[in-house]
């Protein structure tokens, strides 16, 4: 009795290796180790933004709506509770994608807006921070093209005969993914200018 038990589990274990079981299981752990990557990352930049905020502050004549716009995409970016669950709530996950990029389209006129104040871009904290954000903007594209390959490969898994019959047995379902234009949109580092600008002519009557 005790021989056929044995038997019967190893035919068990056998068939859910076939069908991908395991393959499930590797697949779903990649996703939870990607996904924890592209939240760390998005947390990175969130917090470099009050810095940056308050150093770009030190310029009175900043353009104050190009400041708003960045606090505010923030705001948004950081009210959403990114959790491990978010990606199997696509509706979540697409709120969560759009404030991210919101906030990478602000960031991004913030430092174009930059390049018409020769004093701001003088500042060593500036100049600081712009390469911090410029290296976690290149951080984040990484984890996201992670992300997105690994889900790929177990959407693919969820869907393939036969292994659509163990994700139908044991509840696998697809998950939600990075779409193409927001890849496009935020996976596009913001043009960082470090050279010197131009002087500014001088004025008319000016060291008379």
């Amino acid at each position: 009795m005790r021989t056929l038990f044995l038997l019967f589990m190893a035919l068990i274990v056998m068939g859910l290796s076939g069908c991908g079981y395991n393959r499930f299981q590797s697949a779903d752990e990649q996703i939870k180790a990607s996904w924890s990557e592209v939240l760390n990352q998005y947390q990175r930049r969130a917090d470099l933004v009050p810095n940056l905020v308050s150093t770009v502050k030190g310029e009175a004549a900043f353009e104050q709506q190009t400041l708003t716009q960045v606090i505010e995409a923030r705001a948004r970016a950081t009210a959403i509770q990114a959790t491990p669950e978010l990606v199997n709530d696509p509706d979540a996950f697409q709120k969560f994608q759009q404030a991210q990029g919101q906030l990478s389209g602000a960031l991004s006129r913030l430092l174009v807006v930059s390049e018409n104040y020769p004093k701001l871009k003088a500042n060593q904290a500036f100049r600081d921070l712009q390469a911090q954000l410029e290296g976690t903007e290149n951080r984040i594209t990484v984890a996201r093209n992670r992300y997105i390959q690994a889900v790929q490969e177990y959407n693919v898994a969820v869907r393939s005969f036969p292994s659509n019959l163990t994700a139908m047995l044991f509840g696998y379902k697809p998950k939600a993914n990075f779409t193409v234009e927001n890849e496009k949109e935020i996976s596009r580092p913001p043009a960082v200018n470090f050279q010197a600008a131009p002087a500014a002519p001088a004025a008319p009557g000016a060291g008379k």
